[in-house]
């Protein structure tokens, strides 16, 4: 496909959004509208809006092209989502709206201590700086293999470019902006989904039924792997409990998504946009599952030989825009820029509230809204774009795993401990000896990675699959529990079920 078409297609697509945050931001970029977006927005929207947000890129292009190794057992991972979101619904939430909370690592400050809480907060900070970096890198390689390598542009340029644009659209605005930018992208990355099946079907000369039942019919369609327990990281259960976890910790206590579901009016309504949003993550993941099976079946019946790629996240933009219509293609680069970006644009949000709240203590101003502090938001805001920057060029030149298993993996590395310090803390009425916890945070995943590298892989035969980030709790917690000072005084168990 001409990468003049991608290229005038990405222009208007960004267009688009610039407009979108002129309008939404207009007489109002203050930072209450910025890190909140005044609590006053509609569950429906932010509900609809995430789902951009939570699958990126990743699912868009990892997803379908791991089903050719591991068939739809991803889903078992999807379906330990949708309990971990059941937990941050009925669990997480209420804390948070009790405390009113508009960085959810205060609630570390006023249960463990000054120290726990920047820790935490600094956990986030890392873990969501690599993740984000990982899922626009993601972007940018498909962007510069099939667009910008046609004129020769640096990556670097590149990835400068589109994290220019998204700092343009959300630096005013803030998290006003990005629930309306976000709901606008998740329609482009459902629609994208859809008409890729739609388009691979017609490729195949078949309806879309039919096409769902080659699916059905084939081997790729298998879901529960019962065989193994200690030796495939596939299993079931390392699957749903790994997955319930990793939601838990990434999304119930990441800043991010949380932060949306804290614009709303009543806890009510943010429980609400959970569940809504559970449903309709299930169901999209079938979806981007469906999709990847029948790359695989289109390439076999095709005879198209794959054997050049890299990587199976090259397989669905390989299809998409070299082996169908340019209709396809075009579709498929506007899902790919949207799941990609309502990632990248939320995150860069989150990342500057939390350095705001949590290290330049906003909160604590007289006037969180003082024009200077405005000011200082936006130094952050750019800030922030700029060592994203520099993550994605430093993982180009490292990366060389699929990108869906590095996201997980240093995600459940880095997120293990604040797993355990919101577990420690609401789970148990201990106290903590806040000294020892920036230690034992740094400690935990350094601990478990030497387990599992030089006690568990050469002399057993269990694998560690995503149940990791459960064990970097567990071990988190250990640390807390041995070294207490004791249990809390009464007035202090309010921050604790």
């Amino acid at each position: 496909m001409s990468p003049f078409i991608l290229l005038t297609f990405l222009v208007v697509y960004f267009g688009v959004l610039l407009a979108v945050s002129y309008f939404t931001s207009k007489g109002t970029s203050d930072n209450s509208t910025f890190f909140v977006a005044n609590r006053n927005s509609k569950w429906y929207m932010v509900a609809f809006g995430m789902i951009g947000t939570a699958l990126s890129g990743v699912t868009f292009i990892s997803v379908p092209g791991a089903v050719g190794v591991s068939n739809f057992s991803y889903f078992q991972f999807v379906l330990g989502n949708a309990l971990g979101f059941l937990v941050i619904a009925y669990v997480l939430l209420p804390l948070y709206y009790r405390m009113n909370l508009t960085s959810i690592y205060t609630y570390l400050e006023e249960r463990l201590g000054h120290k726990s809480y920047k820790t935490g907060a600094m956990i986030f900070l890392v873990s969501r700086t690599i993740g984000s970096a990982f899922r626009l890198y993601l972007v940018t390689i498909i962007l510069q293999k099939f667009i910008f390598d046609a004129w020769n542009v640096p990556f670097g340029v590149t990835v400068a470019g589109c994290l220019l644009l998204i700092w343009m659209y959300t630096n005013k605005g803030g998290l006003k902006t990005i629930i309306i930018t976000d709901t606008l992208q998740t329609f482009c990355l459902l629609f994208a989904v859809i008409l890729s099946i739609y388009f691979m079907a017609d490729g195949l000369g078949v309806s879309v039924l039919e096409a769902f039942e080659k699916v059905k019919d084939s081997t790729y369609s298998q879901i529960v792997v019962w065989e193994n327990l200690l030796g495939d990281k596939n299993h079931f259960w390392k699957h749903v409990i790994g997955g319930a976890f990793v939601t838990i910790a990434m999304t119930g206590l990441d800043q991010d998504l949380m932060q949306k579901n804290l614009s709303m009016k009543t806890i009510g309504e943010a429980q609400k946009n959970m569940l809504t949003f559970t449903s309709i993550f299930v169901v999209i993941n079938l979806f981007f599952l469906a999709v990847g099976a029948l790359l695989y079946i289109f390439v076999a019946e095709k005879g198209i030989d794959i054997s050049a790629l890299r990587t199976p996240d090259y397989l669905y933009p390989e299809i998409a825009l070299n082996h169908l219509s340019v209709s396809a293609g075009i579709i498929f680069m506007m899902g790919l820029t949207a799941a990609t970006f309502a990632t990248t644009d939320s995150a860069l949000t989150a990342l500057t509230t939390s350095y705001c709240v949590d290290f330049l203590n906003f909160n604590k101003k007289e006037d969180p809204n003082d024009p200077a502090l405005v000011k200082q938001r936006n130094i952050v805001h750019f800030a922030f774009s700029v060592i994203m920057l520099v993550v994605i060029l430093i993982f180009r030149l490292l990366n060389n795993d699929s990108v869906v298993t590095a996201i997980f993996t240093a995600a459940s590395y880095t997120y293990g401990p604040l797993l355990g310090l919101f577990a420690f803390g609401i789970l148990t009425k201990y106290k903590v000896n806040d000294n020892l916890v920036p230690y034992f945070c740094i400690l935990s995943p350094i601990i478990l990675f030497l387990l599992n590298t030089y006690v568990i892989v050469p002399h057993t035969s269990y694998r560690i699959g995503f149940e990791l980030i459960v064990y970097n709790a567990l071990i988190t917690i250990l640390m807390l529990w041995f070294t207490s000072p004791g249990k809390l005084d009464k007035d202090a168990k309010a921050a604790s079920l």
